[in-house]
């Protein structure tokens, strides 16, 4: 469905390192960096799509964060919805909803909510019955 999401950004090291600590977790492998540009890139797995990409915006003008976007990332269980929320946290991420269980959205909906280090809304979620 997706070619690529770009996120953008004003304080690119500093956004960098969140997002090398974040992406991990969530087993996804960074592509490329290109600090003079700046921006980088990573790609899902097995395929070189969907990308996810962050970087100054490319019309010069600065970053804001927009009211009602957010990126959700998918994992593979709860547990990793946990360590993504406390690693996002640890990194200069700001919290936006703690791991929890929201049945309002579906049965197994398990997700975790927060801001990455540029004010952006992200939410890492698992849709399956894996209380692992």
């Amino acid at each position: 469905m997706f070619s690529h999401i770009f996120i953008g950004v004003s304080d690119f090291p500093r956004a960098l390192a969140f997002y090398r600590a974040l992406m991990p977790v969530l087993g996804v492998q960074e592509r490329f960096c290109e600090p003079d540009r700046p921006w980088a890139g990573w790609q899902s797995s097995p395929g070189p799509r969907p990308l996810l990409l962050i970087g100054t915006p490319f019309d010069g003008q600065p970053h804001a964060p927009g009211n009602g976007q957010m990126t959700a990332f998918l994992a593979e269980s709860r547990a990793v919805v946990d360590r993504a929320h406390a690693t996002a946290l640890a990194h200069g991420g700001r919290c936006e909803g703690p791991p929890g269980l929201r049945p309002e959205y579906h049965a197994h909906y398990y997700g975790a909510y927060f801001r990455d280090t540029e004010g952006n809304k992200l939410c890492v979620a698992c849709h399956t019955v894996n209380a692992g």
